[in-house]
């Protein structure tokens, strides 16, 4: 992540922790890094230097104006401006971790090889806040690689329940006892 891209979520955050419309930012930041995401060429054309700034700055207003919080279009619009518009998804995940250390929530991924039920999910998501005491903001995803079990993802570290792995720590056991 770039030092501006830093700059720009951390001064988004404070501005909005300051005025109680975080969680609102949050929520509108997010989809619009979905929507550029899925529309990359849209990048390109506020970052053209074919286009005044201005121009690119009303097709920013076109597209958000009335459906984002005034604060968060503004940025958008500075980062447009000076042409680091390319950061605003970075800043997003750098104003989410704020968010998230803020408000004691905790980013937890599991990995299944089929789709976990909701009651399972709602069991995972109880033991992760008994384990951790925060809430936790569960993504899940299915990798028809794994033959069963669950690995997570959170916090920087990956456990790893996953059938694979308990054969391979059954394999390098079995190794080391027979050498």
């Amino acid at each position: 992540m770039t030092e501006t891209a830093i700059r720009y979520a951390d001064a988004l955050y404070e501005l909005a922790r300051d005025e109680q419309c975080a969680g609102l930012i949050l929520e509108q930041y997010g989809q619009v890094c979905r929507l550029l995401e899925e529309n990359p060429d849209y990048i390109k054309v506020l970052s053209a230097v074919t286009l005044s700034k201005q121009e690119r700055v009303e097709a920013l207003d076109q597209a958000f104006a009335g459906s984002v919080h005034p604060y968060l279009l503004s940025c958008l619009k500075l980062m447009c401006e000076r042409g680091t518009i390319r950061c605003a998804c970075d800043s997003f995940t750098r104003y989410r971790k704020r968010y998230n250390e803020d408000n004691g929530i905790l980013e937890a991924v599991a990995v299944t090889a089929v789709p976990l039920s909701d009651a399972l999910r709602q069991s995972l998501l109880e033991k992760l806040r008994a384990v951790t005491g925060k809430q936790i903001d569960l993504q899940t995803r299915t990798d028809p690689t794994l033959l069963g079990g669950i690995r997570l993802d959170m916090d920087g570290r990956q456990l790893d329940g996953t059938v694979r792995s308990r054969l391979e720590g059954l394999r390098q056991s079995l190794t080391e006892t027979v050498l």
